[in-house]
């Protein structure tokens, strides 16, 4: 496998590493024995690169990291001396320099590690830095390196793109995190952030190369069209993890794999697409793909769910989610039968569980603050109520629970009585 060098430290990395913000779930938890499997797989496969953070999953994902890593393979090697593990300190969390070394502490104890292969200050823009740095977070992570509980230092970014350099230059950084795929060519950092940290020799680490899955599985007729006219071999997923392997500015490309079929996938991409080797006739398919979503896509949200939990209960990336694929794939709201206004109904309106519809929202602000997409979301998820919560949407709802469904439940059960005569 063709690997790529962290140019500070000379650490070989394949060009595709696993992220955990999206381990497979069941029951509002990490499906363990399913989570478990796969990670193992990617290991195995050649992924020596593994992120996580402190929020993730609710705080659970680094500890189950921890007890997964914890394990031998058949050789008796720890799985977690196979691969460079990384985590993030909670910029919106800290204080005071205490607070620093108490979340490390507890992040080391979780993972089940003593040292941190590559440590980010998690979700910053300027201004967030420039907070940390007055409670000492320069002075706070060269000491934890000095004392071997970290070894490597950046950040993930989420910022705008004129003020990413000033908090490059602030620091002598080793690797940043940034959000780029080729829909956000000039999104946050964007191309221009990228290529200024590669020329510093920093690494550079790529977050949503899908875009929180929007550039895979099913595109619109336009976009499929294309690329199918392309090369009718090759998956959404395919076009969209190539297009950033192409690019030598990139080290490693985090995906948020959440099954064996997509770890296998992925791998075979990131072990095929060398740097340069897309042709200039794929690059400006690409390009023509970049202009054809951008006019379609309504609001930028990529699922990371870092707007969550809503304190009104707001399911916010599923009402963003369904009210996109409306615009994307042409899906009428209110068609006779309309997947849009069904997967709104069934998803978010409370028909298959609590309701968590947009028009809970009271435009209390938390949200806002916290997109790193920098969205406004209170008047988005207003677009959102007006476009699937028309005529008494909230007395639709109780009709279908209390009338309709129990009326379903029974013709059902009747009919299953006469199946055993």
């Amino acid at each position: 496998m063709v690997k790529r060098v962290v140019k500070k430290n000379g650490d070989e990395l394949f060009p595709l590493g696993l992220g955990t913000m999206r381990l497979p779930t069941k029951n509002n938890s990490i499906d363990r024995e399913l989570a478990q499997e796969y990670i193992l797989h990617a290991i195995d496969s050649g992924i020596n690169y593994i992120d996580t953070a402190y929020t993730y999953h609710g705080g659970e994902s680094e500890s189950f990291l921890g007890e997964i890593l914890s394990l031998k393979d058949e050789k008796g090697v720890k799985y977690r001396d196979r691969i460079k593990l990384s985590t993030k300190l909670p910029s919106w969390m800290l204080r005071s320099s205490e607070d620093m070394g108490a979340f490390l502490n507890e992040q080391l104890r979780k993972l089940q590690t003593d040292c941190i292969d590559y440590y980010y200050i998690h979700s910053i823009d300027l201004t967030t830095l420039l907070r940390l740095k007055d409670l000492g977070i320069y002075e706070f992570l060269e000491k934890a390196r000095a004392e071997g509980k970290i070894k490597n230092i950046g950040f993930s970014y989420h910022g705008a793109p004129n003020e990413f350099n000033m908090a490059i230059d602030d620091f002598n950084w080793d690797m940043v995190l940034i959000q780029y795929n080729y829909l956000d060519v000039n999104a946050q950092a964007g191309i221009r952030g990228i290529k200024y940290a590669y020329e510093k020799d920093i690494a550079v680490f790529i977050m949503e190369p899908l875009k929180g899955g929007i550039l895979a599985g099913e595109l619109p007729k336009e976009l499929d069209d294309l690329f199918k006219g392309t090369d009718s071999s090759r998956s959404s997923v395919d076009w969209a993890l190539s297009w950033v392997f192409n690019q030598k500015e990139i080290t490693c490309v985090l995906s948020g794999m959440g099954s064996l079929s997509q770890i296998k996938e992925n791998m075979a991409i990131a072990t095929r697409v060398e740097v340069g080797s897309l042709s200039n006739e794929e690059l400006e398919m690409i390009k023509k793909a970049q202009g054809i979503f951008n006019s379609m896509i309504e609001i930028s949200c990529t699922g990371c769910g870092y707007c969550l939990p809503c304190p009104k209960g707001v399911n916010i990336p599923d009402c963003f989610k369904i009210y996109n694929d409306k615009y994307l794939f042409n899906k009428k709201a209110f068609g006779p039968i309309s997947n849009a206004l069904v997967n709104y109904y069934v998803v978010v309106g409370g028909i298959t569980n609590k309701q968590s519809s947009a028009g809970l929202c009271n435009h209390c602000g938390r949200c806002r603050s916290l997109c790193p997409q920098s969205i406004d979301i209170p008047n988005e998820l207003d677009s959102v109520k007006s476009e699937f919560e028309r005529f008494m949407f909230n007395y639709q709802i109780k009709f279908i629970n209390n009338i309709a469904m129990p009326s379903i439940n029974k013709i059902s059960k009747f009919f299953d009585f006469f199946k055993h005569f």
